[in-house]
């Protein structure tokens, strides 16, 4: 929980107060797509505005808090967080920082508070603040699911097919299956437990009820019981948690509320291995001091031994696209990442088209693009995140001016294309499941199955995965991953090497996690 700071001493703020200018630092992009897409009610009427900063150090931020007082502001830190909140009224938020504050209708009803400004941080305090969030108490977010096609159920992959298909076969019939694992999936909707069990008795799996936290998220609509199904179908004795990530997306300061959901089920479930198949605004729509509280918290599970498996999205790219929050007609604007996808310390995973043999066994990969639904892959290059030190050196098949020293997404793939992707039970149907939101739990299952296999030879859970994927992927004793070279999306295309719609390929399993043991002795 967040504990407030009790100010010391007040500054002098006369000369620190600047005189609105609405015309200073406007935001431009899907931000100010989402705001002309809204009714503008006025100048906020409510009695709280908050916003995150960013500090330079993980310390008492005390100027932020004597200057915040002198504002009529408040700050909310943490020891040890390198983030504080910021809040207060309307009226003193936009004094403060010489914007306006408004209160908006968005085009699904919901009213939110924003600044169409980008507040900047006081040359007083500059030596303590690195950056400040976006003032803005509503988040587009999404589920990553495309639609499913119904009438193809005998294409996709069965249990048996998908182990073959990633090779995971030789891991299963030595006895490992997760058990002794968890995955925590956060979900943004329900599931049906009779799809569950019909899942499982059609493929001869033992059964499993889910741990729900939080109470179910909403009705079955499918993404929640294609990631349950999916996982189960690798790692069928891993247990499987649910966690309701609704609230995070109900009322002002969403991140924040992410980073105290992701800090409570470290706690709840330490070095649990963690699937997100939903989205939460694109990265375009931030600041990078907004994501810290998410930073923060995934840095504190991969210290427990969480890994953290995020779908890329299913936007072919163009993840900046409103949906139902806003219209515009495609163009720059729209090419972006999932913002949670799109951080350091979360494992990107793109989709792919897959091509097996009539038992599963893998023939090829091709980035998964279906132009006529305006369907595939996410991926691209970050807005926020500079290159981080395990993606820097090795990726030499993106263009410098095309990367510009950022963050680059996916990191590895799975299989998307609903037309190849794994057979699910949903409303008691049998269909077949896809979209990046399948290729997530997919990785999420390979995890567990790996992390019992190193437990049980004297290794450690994987952890943070991409240090040890990229390091794997510059050189390793077994070839770990498949090339993805064909196929792209709306933005890039597929080719050698590392790329932006596959990122370093699709796994061999059995391979990969020999090599994963054979660096964690070397590394002792």
């Amino acid at each position: 929980m967040l504990v407030s700071i009790v100010a010391v001493s007040l500054l002098v703020a006369s000369d620190l107060r600047m005189r609105p200018d609405p015309r200073a630092h406007t935001i431009d992009g899907p931000f100010a797509l989402l705001l002309a897409a809204s009714t503008d009610l006025g100048p906020a009427r409510g009695d709280h505005v908050q916003l995150t900063a960013t500090l330079n150090r993980a310390e008492q931020p005390r100027a932020l808090t004597e200057w915040a007082a002198g504002q009529e502001l408040s700050v909310r830190w943490r020891p040890g967080d390198g983030w504080a909140v910021l809040e207060g009224a309307p009226t003193a938020v936009a004094n403060a920082f010489a914007v306006e504050v408004h209160d908006y209708r968005g085009k699904r009803g919901q009213e939110f508070y924003a600044s169409p400004q980008q507040p900047q941080v006081p040359p007083s305090l500059r030596h303590e603040v690195a950056e400040l969030g976006r003032i803005l108490s509503y988040m587009p977010h999404s589920m990553s699911r495309p639609d499913l096609p119904l009438d193809v159920p005998d294409r996709g992959l069965d249990p048996t097919a998908l182990l073959n298909t990633y090779n995971v076969t030789p891991l299963a019939r030595a006895g490992f299956t997760g058990k002794g694992q968890t995955i925590v999936i956060f979900a943004f909707d329900g599931f049906a437990q009779t799809d569950l069990d019909t899942f499982t008795s059609t493929f001869g799996l033992p059964p499993f009820t889910p741990v729900v936290v939080g109470g179910q998220a909403g009705r079955p609509r499918g993404e929640l019981t294609m990631d349950l199904q999916v996982a189960h179908a690798i790692a069928p004795d891993a247990t499987k948690v649910v966690v309701n990530a609704r609230p995070t997306v109900e009322g002002e300061g969403g991140y924040v509320k992410i980073g105290q959901m992701l800090e409570q089920t470290d706690r709840d479930f330490p070095g649990a291995v963690w699937s997100f198949s939903i989205g939460w605004g694109c990265d375009k729509l931030l600041t990078a001091a907004d994501l810290a509280p998410v930073r923060a918290a995934l840095v504190r599970a991969h210290r427990n031994g969480t890994s953290s498996f995020n779908a890329s999205g299913d936007l072919a790219g163009l993840e900046c696209r409103g949906g139902d929050d806003w219209d515009s007609p495609p163009g720059a604007s729209d090419v972006g990442l999932d913002s949670v996808a799109s951080l350091p310390e979360m494992t990107s995973v793109g989709g792919t088209t897959l091509s097996t043999d009539s038992a599963g066994g893998w023939l090829s990969e091709q980035a998964w693009f279906d132009v006529p639904l305006s369907q595939g892959t996410g991926g691209g290059v970050s807005t926020l995140f500079d290159t981080p030190p395990w993606q820097q050196g090795m990726i030499t098949s993106v263009a410098p001016e095309r990367n510009g020293g950022k963050r680059m997404t996916p990191d590895i793939s799975a299989v998307a294309d609903p037309f190849t992707g794994v057979k699910i039970v949903l409303d008691g149907n049998l269909v077949v499941g896809g979209g990046t939101s399948q290729s997530a739990p997919i990785w999420s299952g390979l995890a567990a199955v790996m992390n019992q296999y190193l437990l049980a030879n004297g290794g450690r859970e994987i952890g943070d995965a991409n240090p040890v994927l990229y390091r794997i992927a510059a050189g390793a004793p077994l070839p770990a991953f498949r090339d993805v070279t064909l196929g792209g999306n709306a933005v890039d295309t597929a080719g050698p090497g590392y790329d932006l719609v596959s990122g370093l390929g699709t796994p061999d399993v059995d391979n990969l996690v020999r090599n994963i043991l054979i660096l964690q002795r070397a590394t002792r």
